[in-house]
């Protein structure tokens, strides 16, 4: 029988490492820190987005999502525009700049995800890696006691 406990610590402990090593290579080849690159990745599939949105996708709160937000645009990367439909909201899009740095930066992260993952996993392996992860993070997100980003 699968220790869950001890399953649980692999998982978290290779999340922190694995994110460290990306957030490092992010910021020393693209001055972009990796929570700003999945923030971006995220409204560059959208063609607006509202920050609640964002909080959701990231289960963070929509307040920590509002302040990233607020440094992606500072930064340039991105812009916020009153919502036509809810003036109680705005919409966030890429700017050309912020565009341009996700550009550059995807093929670093995916570079990285490589060495970490691709060259440890046969297809097979990764290929049910991912098909697992992606069913335990559906259910998770499904799972209202999960929910925090509110």
């Amino acid at each position: 029988m699968t220790d869950l406990t001890a399953l649980f610590s692999d998982l978290v402990r290779l999340e922190t490492r694995l994110y460290n090593a990306l957030d490092a290579r992010l910021k020393a080849e693209h001055d972009l820190p990796l929570g700003q690159f999945e923030f971006l990745r995220f409204i560059a599939g959208r063609a607006t987005t509202r920050v609640y949105d964002m909080a959701h996708e990231m289960a963070i709160t929509v307040g920590a999502t509002s302040k990233a937000v607020d440094r992606l645009e500072a930064a340039g990367r991105c812009r916020r525009t009153a919502n036509p439909d809810d003036r109680r909201s705005s919409l966030v899009e890429l700017t050309p700049a912020g565009s341009a740095v996700l550009a550059a930066a995807t093929p670093t992260v995916e570079a990285e995800l490589g060495i970490w993952l691709g060259a440890a996993l046969p297809a097979g392996a990764l290929e049910g890696l991912a098909a697992t992860l992606s069913v335990l993070r559906r259910r998770a997100e499904s799972d209202r006691r999960t929910d925090r980003a509110g």
